[in-house]
Formats: C-alpha cells, sequence, structure tokens
C-alpha cells in the first residue's frame, strides 16, 4: 500500500514538474493558435485599450487578433500621443507576438473640434441619447476628419442610431455624416420580448 502511494505521489509530482516547466520557443507559438489562448488575448487588448487615459469619445480604436499572435490596430484618433501610448499597452500582453499600427491620426483643425463639440452636444444632448453619456467611455464616438463627421460604436437600439445620424446631420459646418453605429443584438432581443 505505501508503495502504491509512493509511486502515486511520485507520478503526480512528476506532472506537476512537466506543467510548470516552461514550454520551448516552437510550443508557445502554438499555445498562441489554441482559440483559448486567442480569445484571452482578444478579451485583454480590449481591456488595455479602454484603459487608455486619453481615449474619448473622439477617438475609434479598434483591433483584429491573428491566431499567430499578431494585433492589428485600427481606427481613428485625434491626438499622435494615443497612437503610440495603444501600441505600448497592446505590445505589454502576454502571448502578443507583434503589435501592427495602423491607426490614422486625423489631422488638427480649429474646424474639426468646432464640429467636435456641436456633434457632441447634439446627440448627447438628445433626450433619448443622453443615456449614453454615462458610461466611462461613452459607446457613440464622434470622428471628424476634414469637415466630415462619422459615427462610430454601438446603441442598444434601432431608434437611437437613426437619431444619433439626424443630431449630427444638424450641425453647422459638417459635409457630410457616416453613420455606422451598430445596434447591439442583446438590445434587439429586449425588445422582441
Amino acid at each position: 500500500m505505501k508503495k502504491m502511494v509512493a509511486a502515486l505521489a511520485f507520478s503526480l509530482l512528476s506532472a506537476v514538474a512537466a506543467v510548470a516547466s516552461p514550454l520551448p520557443q516552437n510550443n508557445q507559438q502554438m499555445s498562441a493558435a489554441n482559440p483559448k489562448s486567442t480569445e484571452r488575448i482578444y478579451k485583454e487588448v480590449r481591456h488595455e485599450l479602454v484603459m487608455l487615459p486619453f481615449y474619448g469619445v473622439f477617438d475609434n480604436l479598434a483591433y483584429k487578433v491573428d491566431p499567430d499572435g499578431t494585433v492589428t490596430l485600427l481606427g481613428q484618433v485625434s491626438r499622435p500621443t494615443l497612437k503610440s501610448d495603444a501600441e505600448n499597452a497592446v505590445k505589454r500582453i502576454e502571448g502578443v507576438e507583434r503589435v501592427v499600427n495602423n491607426i490614422e491620426v486625423l489631422p488638427t483643425s480649429m474646424n474639426d473640434d468646432n464640429i467636435r463639440r456641436a456633434a457632441y452636444r447634439a446627440i448627447y444632448g438628445n433626450d433619448v441619447l443622453s443615456q449614453y453619456q454615462m458610461r466611462a467611455v461613452p459607446p457613440i464616438h464622434i470622428i471628424v476628419n476634414n469637415g466630415k463627421i462619422t459615427l462610430e460604436g454601438a446603441v442598444s437600439r434601432d431608434m437611437d442610431k437613426q437619431i444619433a445620424g439626424m443630431q449630427a446631420n444638424g450641425v453647422h459646418g459638417a459635409f457630410s455624416v457616416t453613420n455606422n453605429l451598430v445596434v447591439d443584438e442583446s438590445g434587439k432581443n429586449d425588445n422582441k420580448k
């Protein structure tokens, strides 16, 4: 009985030691291809980007995670430092092998800044849409590039998307409005109940 317990304990310790030892370089690449690892990286990238101190309503950050551990950053930012901050934050995530930074830095323009402020007041000042303003990072992002407004993000209902588009269309000085807001599927299901 003692020999059996000793053999069992030895095999258990061997298994623990094998799991605790570092993996060779080849296996690390394979673990990045693991769907669970990719999902974890995806969640951590989202968390790191949302937590950037200067990320706000006038910026739009998106990303793509490839199975080989490559993260591609996309979107538009109004401050050049936010582009480099996003890249540096994502580089530190375990399992990220490479970062491709395709974030566009929007040109500085007093006219665009005026349009941004007017669009913000028009959208978040609306009684229906004011509920979205209370979140840490408001979900309706207002991107202004050379007088052209693009709305990015997600809203709960089709009506909210339409109202946001109408409010942005009423902004003085804007040349055009592109409404890329996505209606959250969970919000659609709630409305059907």
